[in-house]
């Protein structure tokens, strides 16, 4: 197979952290696609609980049995993105009706800056339809159970994150 027809997929977002839900998207990306790039976008807006550094490792160290998949961070359009690579099409995760309203417009977006683009929305498997990076985040802050949320080094990543400090624990006299 030659480079230009390698059919190649970018899967954008933010994994601010991945979760099992993005996995199984993944998963099933690579069963459609010869490529997958997930590519963590650096949004300078908008401020994550993890780095764009700390998401890119951490998703190098759950996909990598994955042979064809790439991690990779990127800022810019998505559009322009993803014509760099070659790509045709972008992946985008679905848990819901409501998810989709948005994902449209911005397929329809990404379409019209590069005609050349098309989206493949995936559902997420249904134990995962709950399941989104914020209430992750959230659990996990409050010192909650996200192993069944994460991958395990996610999880321990999190659970890192936030334990205490002694200087948390510590009272003031």
């Amino acid at each position: 197979m030659t480079a230009t027809s390698v059919r190649t997929a970018v899967y954008p977002g933010s994994f601010d952290p991945v979760t099992v839900g993005h996995i199984d998207v993944i998963d099933r990306a690579i069963e459609l696609f010869d490529r997958v790039v997930v590519a963590v976008l650096h949004n300078t807006t908008k401020k994550g609980l993890l780095t764009v550094e700390e998401r890119v490792t951490l998703l190098r160290e759950v996909l990598a049995d994955r042979p064809t998949v790439e991690v990779c961070s990127f800022q810019g359009l998505t559009a322009d993105f993803a014509a760099s690579l070659g790509a045709r099409t972008l992946i985008r995760g679905l848990r819901a009706v409501s998810d989709f309203d948005a994902e449209l417009r911005i397929a329809l977006m990404n379409r019209r800056l590069n005609p050349e683009l098309d989206t493949v929305f995936l559902m997420t498997r249904a134990e995962n339809l709950f399941l989104a990076s914020s209430t992750v985040k959230e659990v996990a802050s409050l010192g909650g159970d996200i192993t069944s949320f994460v991958p395990a080094s996610v999880a321990r990543h999190l659970a890192a994150r936030f334990r205490p400090t002694p200087s948390d624990t510590e009272s003031s006299l």
